[in-house]
């Protein structure tokens, strides 16, 4: 299938590793010129090297913090100026789980939401003017499990993305823009291995208890989900959570 994305332009956060430098690369393979921003320059420059060496052209590389007062707006410029002035495609994915305790005081729940949340939130108001302009866009935002088995902030923070997606889906489809999200389960990426399942014993278990498949996923699992999603193809897809989880369940 053609999925006419050759010429079109996107800007994918989070994309140092895993899941967001899968997506880029996807996209670059399907003709799109980037943009990717993310905390670690060294970790886009990797992305950007790989994505060239596979014969596509080479990102525009943002590095900046979606968490700060002013880094939605930089990034969006930036992008806006990388790309011609215009960014079609806007993929959300920057985020991680924020496991705290009852008592965590409220700066420990302020950065899982500007992270998980308000970044993803201020930086699509950037960008969505443009889009309506042009009468065309697409934006995909990555959330995750909105109920977790032990107190983690950004659950709440990706339920707000989760509901606000469907929101501003109802709000820009008359201007030929769809909003999506996409909940990933366990998807191999720096977090799963070192962080929630740093042993082998451990994905083990949890794939045993709860993952039908019997696997983790890998990035391009979910980047086939984002790719599409961005194409003129889905133009009738909007509004929509889709798990890209391997089946998983959640056993009590």
């Amino acid at each position: 299938m053609n999925l006419l994305l050759e010429g079109r332009t996107a800007l994918v956060t989070g994309a140092t590793s895993g899941i967001g430098r899968g997506i880029a690369e996807a996209l670059a393979a399907e003709g799109v010129r980037l943009a990717i921003s993310g905390r670690r320059a060294a970790g886009l420059a990797e992305t950007a090297d790989l994505i060239a060496a596979a014969g596509q052209r080479r990102p525009s590389i943002i590095a900046g913090d979606l968490t700060t007062p002013d880094g939605p707006q930089m990034i969006a410029t930036a992008a806006l100026n990388a790309l011609g002035g215009r960014v079609d495609i806007l993929v959300n994915n920057a985020g991680a789980s924020r496991p705290i305790s009852d008592m965590a005081d409220d700066a420990a729940w302020e950065e899982a939401l500007a992270f998980n949340f308000a970044g993803a939130r201020r930086l699509t108001n950037a960008l969505a003017g443009p889009m309506r302009d042009a009468k065309w866009g697409r934006i995909i935002n990555l959330t995750g499990a909105l109920v977790a088995p032990g107190m983690n902030a950004s659950g709440a923070a990706k339920s707000a993305l989760h509901s606000w997606s469907r929101t501003m889906a109802i709000q820009l489809a008359p201007h030929g823009i769809t909003v999506n999200a996409i909940a990933p389960g366990r998807i191999n990426s720096e977090q799963i291995r070192n962080k929630l399942h740093p042993t082998e014993k451990s994905r083990d278990d949890f794939i045993r208890q709860y993952i039908p498949m019997g696997h983790f996923g890998e990035p391009e699992d979910l980047a086939a989900l984002v790719v599409f999603l961005a194409s003129p193809v889905a133009r009738y897809i909007s509004g929509a959570a889709i798990p890209v989880d391997g089946a998983m369940i959640r056993i009590s």
